[in-house]
């Protein structure tokens, strides 16, 4: 029986994850589960899967956790170091869903007791892949990717060699704006842009799609993850996201990785990796479905993935600022602070004056100069959205 821990247990990666765990409940021990708000979530997972240890990330959320679980023989714990402590607990497969940069540091902590990492905290290669691969080396942990388009670009290498690609092509909605008009974006609404035309999502990742603030910062996780170079990687619009990914190798071969529109197919390849095991995604019938779209994005409406290419040239610390003063970008969005344009102006201005603290962005990469970075970043983003709001 297999020990695993989900964090991120409330979110729709952990969701799937679940389910996938449900199915086949006698093939696994559940050490931890974690979550934020969503007490009820939690506790009703916690108690279903009889796991060890339930954790809400808000510490002022604990007795709520503690009288949802009475009676059940399950641990509560909350705050930032229960999660931390949680990551140390054996596990031999961690899914890594925390969303943001709060997942890094449970992260490595995971990795460096051995354990497979599934991870889905795309921020925590953007901010510090570096540190977290020499982590994982270092401790002989496995990280694997869950991202559907690394996990296609993953499981299209398999029996490559890295030396023999080419390019690899990473595929994007296009999100809920991909046909507006330009001048109409400035007046896009919260609750427009928080509506997916493909996939059922959570709202900050819903919004980031819609910007392609998601798709710049995988942009520079392909980068971290497989160790090609900036201009071997492209990103192209697929409104029916099916294919995945694509990678180009240096015989003129393309290698697409086509699926549905399921997380469950990655987080399972995760989960039973080397293996392939029956999953219940649906299976695409390419007769009707007719054809398949694709376009290059257009870079006046996604300045995102221009930054993301800037983001990868200057290297450093650049990947936990951009990080950041997203993550900033969007919390004032989703207030109503500022207009969804607004957000690609505000990380643009928090680069260029970090770009001018150069001691500070070549520091070395650990997890004190990483938090450092982003905690300056995050006050630089406050600054340029109340000069937006003025």
């Amino acid at each position: 029986m297999r020990k695993i821990s989900i964090f991120g247990a409330t979110g729709s990666i952990g969701q799937s994850t679940i389910d996938l765990i449900r199915r086949a409940p006698d093939a696994y021990d559940v050490v931890a589960l974690t979550g934020g708000h969503n007490i009820a979530r939690l506790s009703a997972d916690a108690i279903a899967l009889q796991a060890d240890l339930a954790v809400t990330a808000h510490d002022d959320r604990l007795e709520d956790l503690r009288a949802a679980l009475a009676g059940s023989g399950i641990e509560a714990a909350a705050g930032q170091a229960a999660l931390i402590e949680a990551a140390t607990r054996p596990a031999d497969w961690i899914m890594s869903a925390i969303v943001g940069v709060a997942g890094l540091a449970p992260g490595l902590k995971a990795l460096e007791q051995g354990a497979t990492l599934a991870l889905a905290n795309k921020e925590s290669l953007v901010c510090a892949g570096q540190l977290l691969l020499q982590t994982a080396a270092r401790h002989r942990a496995r990280l694997l990717p869950v991202d559907s388009e690394h996990s296609a670009v993953f499981q299209g290498l398999v029996g490559e060699d890295i030396a023999a690609v080419e390019r690899i092509i990473i595929t994007a909605s296009g999100g809920a704006f991909r046909d507006w008009p330009l001048e109409d974006l400035k007046e896009a609404s919260l609750a427009q842009a928080s509506s997916h035309p493909n996939w059922d999502m959570g709202q900050r990742i819903t919004i980031d799609s819609a910007s392609m603030f998601n798709k710049a910062l995988e942009v520079i996780e392909t980068r971290e993850y497989f160790g090609v170079e900036p201009e071997q990687i492209e990103v192209l619009v697929h409104p029916e996201s099916l294919v995945h990914a694509l990678v180009g190798f240096n015989d003129g071969a393309l290698m697409a990785h086509l699926g549905a529109a399921d997380m469950r197919h990655a987080i399972g390849y995760a989960l039973h990796w080397p293996e392939r095991r029956d999953l219940p995604v649906a299976r695409l019938d390419l007769a009707a479905i007719g054809q398949l779209n694709f376009r290059a994005p257009d870079l006046a409406r996604y300045p995102a993935l221009a930054q993301a290419r800037d983001v990868m040239q200057r290297r450093g610390l650049m990947g936990a600022a951009f990080n950041a003063a997203k993550e900033r970008a969007l919390d004032h969005f989703i207030a109503d602070r500022i207009k969804f344009t607004d957000m690609a102006e505000i990380t643009a201005r928090v680069l260029e004056q970090i770009e001018t603290q150069s001691g500070l962005i070549d520091s070395a990469m650990t997890l004190d100069n990483v938090t450092q970075i982003d905690h300056i970043a995050r006050k630089l983003a406050d600054v340029a959205a109340a000069q937006n709001t003025g």
